[in-house]
């Protein structure tokens, strides 16, 4: 790689934020009451970063969301860098952008100064000292009312500590949920719900609150000693034959760019742009604590904001190269995330084995290795691990990883919910499901690709299928949006073909990936209940449309406090054609969690995620290039073949 080139895609620097930080005061965009929500790559035309050789420089423009607290409005704007000046500055009305970092610090110190909050804390629990209370900021949403219109407000969740340092989610403050207008920094009222009394345990999860760890775990040491087989200039990444660029910005966390494979010498493109669009985590208990619980957590909280700084040996394990996230505070100050991605490589078990019973003494057996690009984002209570993988032989792997705590609530002594599992004396984790969606722009061999469903199915009995045990996969070509929107299906073991009808492979079929879904679940609240108005996006599992680069969150630009509709539905609404062009895969998946005793303090890891595989797009096994693992000594020759 060309240390001294930039490429395109990738993400803004520091100096470039700060930059259009200044180009938008010296334009008189910014007053006393502006916030910046976002400052972030704008990305230049797809044709351009295909034509791109990586041998001239190009402009660089930015992409802000901005909002005024005093008028309550939101503005857009595309600035050029390159010639330091404004491009575009646009007003969008009546939405409501991102809730800001600095807003959730403020709303907590606006409620702990609160009379109202504490009137209503010395009447219900007998308390005068707001020091040891936690304030998750928790967005509003939007439930029909005039005020979820036009005031910018969030709902925040209120917790006890015994001390400064104890987990406070393990005693919620269950009657009590302030309502804060943000513009205002001020808590316009306390809602009531009758009192609970708080839980009576403790339970800490932190290394020096946790006695009696264990004392039986030996050293296990990664070491690479000639160093990683990645390269790295800047953010752009080459591993094996994989050459792709990292992405990072405010609202989507950790991005994958411009994923292209080189076979045997052919630089072929997989995957233009591949984010997590939008998630949705609603709760499905209708006390009246609980039943407005739903965090929209790219669109209301922004994950590139909630970040985490990884840490080696903790979160990352082996030979790790780390990725800053340069962003802004909401004045419009620096905010750089250090070691927000975490790239590394790791053993994955038999990539592939055959053993020969003629040639008894010499089976031949590859070790798997595959690249990591993570990142992790801490929103209030839970933590959500953003994990890509790629593989020797041409796979990609998204997966979510699911920690942190449960959201909790609290009971009065002796009562159970049937909304919620009962985990600790009057404490009780209400049940809810986590919605992500994935948007998949995908450049098979080029732009112009198609997409067919395959479903699998048992042939009819009759002449043709004496035996009874005939099936077969049935490929049908999605033409159209509306014809594009469905779900999982387990009966016909339902896949997602895409394919360029325009280059045909060794044995004449159009090359292509196949779409695996992982684990998935269907949504439980009615299609009226105000979250599901406001995501649209569950309603179906996988979603074609064709690419416009405008069109990148699942369930719109705005999804805080908006009334709905906005997104995926809006847009397949126009049933478009989607055959032969160029085309983005939208997938849901969701996680139904009946929390566990076992879940508690903090949670163990789950996992949900998907699978893309090359199908016709190699002539044959890419991996079979793979040499044999070195041998250790002591073990028998030929073990690993060569």
């Amino acid at each position: 790689m060309n240390a001294a080139v930039k490429h395109p895609l990738e993400p803004l620097t520091g100096s470039e934020v700060q930059l259009a930080v200044t180009i938008l005061k010296d334009a008189g965009k910014v007053t006393l009451t502006t916030r910046f929500v976002s400052v972030s790559l704008k990305e230049p035309d797809k044709t351009f970063v295909h034509g791109f050789q990586g041998t001239s420089a190009f402009p660089r423009e930015a992409f802000a969301v901005l909002f005024d607290n005093a008028t309550n409005s939101c503005y857009e704007t595309a600035l050029s860098l390159t010639d330091r000046k404004l491009l575009s500055w646009t007003h969008i009305p009546g939405v409501q952008p991102t809730m800001t970092a600095d807003e959730q610090v403020e709303c907590e110190q606006a409620v702990l100064a609160s009379p109202e909050f504490k009137a209503a804390l010395r009447k219900q629990y007998g308390i005068d000292d707001t020091a040891l209370v936690m304030v998750d900021i928790w967005s509003a949403g939007n439930y029909g009312s005039e005020e979820d219109r036009t005031r910018r407000l969030a709902r925040p969740l209120c917790f006890l500590r015994s001390d400064p340092t104890d987990n406070g989610y393990a005693k919620p403050i269950e009657g009590l949920r302030p309502v804060v207008d943000l513009n205002l920094m001020k808590v316009i009222r306390v809602e009531e719900y009758g009192h609970w009394p708080l839980p009576p345990q403790q339970a800490n999860y932190a290394a020096d609150r946790v006695p009696n760890q264990r004392a039986d775990i030996k050293p296990l040491e990664i070491v690479q000693p000639d160093g990683p087989s990645f390269e790295v200039n800047g953010y752009q990444v080459r591993w094996q034959k994989w050459s792709f660029v990292i992405g990072f910005n405010a609202r989507e966390g950790l991005t994958l760019n411009h994923l292209c494979y080189n076979d045997n010498g052919k630089q072929r493109s997989v995957l233009y742009r591949a984010s997590l669009s939008e998630m949705v985590v609603p709760y499905g208990d209708p006390a009246p604590q609980q039943a407005r619980k739903n965090a929209f957590d790219a669109g209301e909280y922004g994950l590139g904001y909630c970040a985490n700084s990884l840490e080696l040996g903790c979160d990352c394990l082996g030979l790790i190269k780390y990725f800053d996230g340069h962003l802004v505070t909401s004045r419009g100050q620096p905010l750089t995330i250090k070691n927000a991605v975490c790239m590394h490589e790791e053993d994955f078990g038999i990539l592939w084995k055959h053993t020969d019973r003629r040639l008894a003494d010499k089976p031949e057996v590859r070790r798997s290795r595959r690249l990591v690009i993570s990142s992790i984002a801490t929103v209030e209570n839970y933590e959500y691990g953003f994990f890509w993988y790629l593989y020797q032989d041409g796979n990609i792997q998204f997966e979510i990883k699911l920690t942190g705590i449960l959201s909790l609530a609290a009971l009065p002594p002796g009562e159970k919910s049937p909304y919620g599992t009962l985990i600790a004396p009057q404490l009780y984790a209400p049940y809810h499901q986590h919605f992500f969606n994935v948007r998949l722009d995908l450049d098979i061999d080029g732009a112009a690709n198609s997409v067919y469903q395959v479903d699998v199915v048992a042939d009819a009995l009759g002449p043709k299928n004496p035996f009874e045990n005939a099936f077969s996969a049935q490929a049908r070509l999605l033409e159209t949006e509306k014809n594009a929107r469905a779900n999982l299906n387990l009966e016909t073991a339902r896949t997602w073909k895409i394919v360029n009808p325009n280059v045909l492979n060794a044995v004449g079929e159009p090359v292509g990936y196949k779409f695996f879904p992982g684990d998935n679940c269907f949504p439980y609240a009615s299609k009226n209940a105000w979250w599901r108005k406001r995501a649209g996006f569950v309603d179906h599992h996988v979603w074609i449309t064709p690419f416009l680069a405008e069109e990148r969150h699942a369930a719109g630009d705005y999804p805080n406090q908006s009334q709905g509709g906005d997104g995926l539905p809006k847009w397949t609404a126009q049933d478009r054609p989607i055959a032969d062009t160029d085309v983005v895969l939208w997938y849901t998946f969701g996680h139904t969690h009946l929390p566990r005793p076992e879940d508690y303090p903090v949670m163990p890891t789950a996992y949900i995620g998907f699978m893309l595989k090359p199908n016709g797009f190699f002539n044959q096994n890419p991996a079979n290039d793979v040499p044999p693992a070195a041998k250790k000594s002591g073990e028998k020759k030929g073990c690993c073949g060569g």
